[in-house]
């Protein structure tokens, strides 16, 4: 069934939980808060209201999220950054309120966009402690939230308590455009750049080994997007956002858009770090790559062209050169502002930002 939420405000990001415990739960980042949906069969609702103070441009959610429909002890906790740069690590529980702690502002921080943010430390106990960012300016940022004590849960009833996180830095020859960390590794980290390079990364590296210095040398591999690189050397890497991710069920499968087409990698066959499969995508470009959570074999793209107004493409790796379907969400000049897919059992189900409107669908019907 498709329905629809009505925000404030304009939407500008928006994630879905793909935890066990949180499938259910949608937050979407507008222009200065972060509200949080509870999405049922046919209808959703808002639990949870963040105000942050600037608009928002990336959002992940932690591992220690649970969702109101699960358990009685629930817990809602996601990590975003601001347009003003700011990180922000959002929570609230069954028995607290909302609570925004503020880190890696001023000096310490990105001076650049902050385009994309994930947790990055695993399911075991550290599942919630280390969050990583990319940015405009170049620098991948690993943020360690508990530097002092990683077995110390502390409270949220207390934030002024909190200490400041501390930062690992690792530079970059060009601007950074996307991340993501895959649940079966605790050290290794997925980076695009907009260029059409793709570095798989291990960040927990040594930086006092004379091998690591300044982090530099800590990649493990990296992949090129032979469409990407061509249009980076003519000068028209500005239009390529450049969005990669990992498939869930398996840490050897990536999948990524860089302008009008799409590429997949399989790590266990690489072919000198070229692609498996490539196929075009949008003309006017790909904005945004996502990975099914329930049916790992699908993936979805949209564009934030207007030019054909609001759609979103789904594929399957069983036919990765067959012809897309094509969801047209809404007319123009609406344009897909962010998308992902629900974690929810059953058919697939999309949740895709247009203007104020949450709009979700499934992808298919009941046989």
């Amino acid at each position: 069934m498709d329905f629809s939420y009505n925000s404030e405000g304009n939407i500008y990001v928006l994630v879905a939980c793909h935890n066990d415990d949180a499938p259910d739960l949608v937050a979407v980042g507008g222009d200065h808060s972060v509200q949080v949906l509870l999405v049922g069969p046919s209808s959703c609702h808002s639990v949870a209201l963040f105000h942050i103070g600037t608009r928002l441009t990336a959002m992940a959610w932690s591992p220690r999220s649970i969702s109101p429909s699960s358990s009685e002890e629930w817990v809602i906790e996601l990590a975003v950054a601001g347009a003003d740069y700011g990180l922000h690590l959002l929570t609230k529980t069954a028995s607290q309120p909302e609570n925004v702690f503020h880190f890696g502002g001023g000096l310490s921080g990105h001076h650049g966009r902050v385009n994309d943010i994930t947790f990055c430390g695993g399911t075991g106990a550290d599942s919630s402690r280390y969050v990583a960012t990319v940015s405009d300016d170049k620098m991948l940022m690993v943020w360690d939230l508990t530097p002092h004590d990683a077995d110390t849960q502390i409270e949220i009833s207390a934030p002024s308590f909190r200490p400041q996180p501390t930062v690992y830095v690792m530079a970059y020859p060009h601007p950074l455009t996307s991340i993501d960390s895959h649940p079966s590794t605790t050290k290794e980290l997925l980076v695009s750049d907009c260029r059409g390079t793709v570095y798989i990364i291990d960040w927990r590296s040594d930086p006092g080994h004379p091998e690591h210095e300044s982090w530099r040398s800590s990649s493990v591999l990296e992949l090129t997007d032979p469409h990407a690189l061509s249009e980076a050397s003519v000068g028209l890497s500005l239009k390529l956002s450049g969005s990669v991710a990992w498939r869930r069920d398996s840490p050897d499968i990536i999948g990524s858009v860089y302008g009008s087409k799409f590429s997949l990698w399989d790590l266990s066959n690489l072919q000198g770090g070229k692609p498996y499969a490539t196929s075009s995508s949008f003309s006017q470009g790909g904005e945004t790559f996502r990975w099914c959570p329930t049916y790992p074999e699908y993936f979805a793209i949209s564009t934030q062209s207007p030019l054909k107004g609001a759609i979103i493409h789904v594929y399957s790796t069983n036919y990765v050169h067959a012809q897309p379907t094509v969801f047209n969400v809404s007319s123009r000049p609406q344009f897909v502002r962010d998308f992902d897919f629900l974690a929810t059992r059953g058919i697939p189900r999309l949740a895709v930002a247009v203007g104020r409107t949450v709009v979700i669908f499934p992808i298919g019907v009941e046989s």
